[in-house]
């Protein structure tokens, strides 16, 4: 394996150095749609040409260097006129959501691979350079490992020993709330009972379709009566909808259980109680279509939140949204239960119950980024874990 900091003989120079950068900026702002996975971006190479980029956009979907390719085939470019991939990180090597991108890499005939730093998982890191260089490929390193891990921080936490050991999903809080901190909107706000404006509802089923599941409370389920579900096509698969119900309180005629509508899609529904809570209820839930788990509960005899993670991570669901009112909120915050948050202020002033102001003021946010939707302002960020 060559390694080199910024340039290398074998692929041009003056290209590849300020291009890796380039792939590196751009790539950001898809960090918020991929986390945990890494944010990464990929190029093929024709003569000293770049004729195609592409990136990893949303989590589950395909990898950068996939994208790169497709985009090369939609420019009319033939593989046979791909001499090089540059990569800001190595390609995968084992399947996940998506096949490995060194396969992928393979079957395309690429003779050259230009890879801006080394996967820092100790589980992955430097196979797929092996077992490129093994199928007579030349792989050159541009070690730039404090760039990639600055940019990288949510990434690189998630594959760090301490976090995998951890056993639960990558948890998301996403929470609208009025100009005033409340999360219930007054009762004369308007067009229903949203905070949020049309865009950020927009943006809401987006991030359904780019998670696992979503969890929420038996609180809010009896207060708002969501139907969780996908209502724009082309949004995703729909994830699981899981609710928290220590006592099983959740209503039988609730929302949750109608059919879909037409372009909507729903996912199964989930609710998590107590073990051995009240065996009619359970029995009636199941009868209407929910799926009903008993756990065990903490010293609050509710459910336990870390029992609640760790079910959701054994069923292999790795990237969960909390919508959920402040209560829940506020306890998988004082457990350190969240990895990003998402949070939308309205244009609405006043409202009703509690505030997650202080909550909110208190949290050291990494990548933070303010923007705008619609008339509503948007916070996003990674919340670090302390190793």
């Amino acid at each position: 394996m060559t390694v080199i900091q910024r340039q290398t003989n074998a692929l041009e120079p003056t290209v590849i150095g300020p291009l890796l950068e380039e792939l590196r900026k751009e790539c950001q702002e898809h960090r918020f749609s991929v986390a945990p996975n890494p944010c990464v971006g990929a190029a093929i190479i024709s003569g000293d040409r770049v004729v195609a980029r592409g990136f990893h956009e949303r989590w589950g979907s395909a990898h950068a260097e996939v994208n790169a390719m497709n985009a090369a085939r939609a420019a009319g470019v033939d593989e046979a006129e791909w001499d090089a991939i540059i990569v800001t990180l190595e390609p995968c090597s084992s399947e996940g959501k998506t096949p490995p991108c060194l396969q992928a890499i393979l079957d395309a005939g690429i003779p050259r691979v230009g890879i801006g730093a080394v996967d820092p998982d100790p589980r992955h890191s430097g196979a797929a350079v092996s077992l490129m260089e093994e199928a007579g490929l030349e792989v050159c390193v541009f070690q730039e490992p404090d760039t990639f891990e600055e940019e990288n921080a949510a990434f690189c936490g998630w594959v760090s020993p301490d976090r995998v050991r951890a056993a639960r999903p990558w948890t998301i809080a996403k929470w609208a709330q009025t100009r005033t901190g409340q999360l219930s909107p007054p009762e004369d706000v308007g067009e229903g009972r949203w905070i949020s404006g049309p865009e950020s509802l927009a943006e809401v089923q987006v991030l359904r379709g780019e998670v696992d599941a979503i969890l929420t409370g038996v609180g809010t389920l009896k207060s708002d009566d969501p139907r969780l579900s996908l209502r724009s096509p082309g949004t995703g698969e729909a994830p699981l909808r899981v609710v928290l119900d220590s006592y099983l309180r959740t209503p039988t005629d609730a929302a949750l259980f109608r059919a879909p509508g037409t372009e909507e899609s729903v996912g199964e529904v989930v609710i998590l109680t107590l073990a051995g809570a009240d065996g009619p209820r359970w029995r009636a839930l199941e009868e209407s279509g929910a799926r009903v788990v008993g756990l065990r509960g903490d010293e609050e005899d509710r459910v336990s939140l870390v029992e609640v993670h760790l079910w959701l991570w054994e069923q292999g669901l790795r990237r969960v949204l909390l919508e959920a009112g402040p209560r829940l909120l506020e306890s998988h915050f004082e457990r350190d239960l969240i990895d990003q948050v998402r949070v939308y202020t309205g244009d609405v002033f006043g409202g009703e119950g509690v505030s997650l102001g202080h909550t909110l003021a208190g949290l050291s946010l990494a990548a933070r980024l303010d923007r705008e939707s619609g008339q509503d302002a948007v916070l996003e960020g990674f919340l670090l874990q302390e190793d």
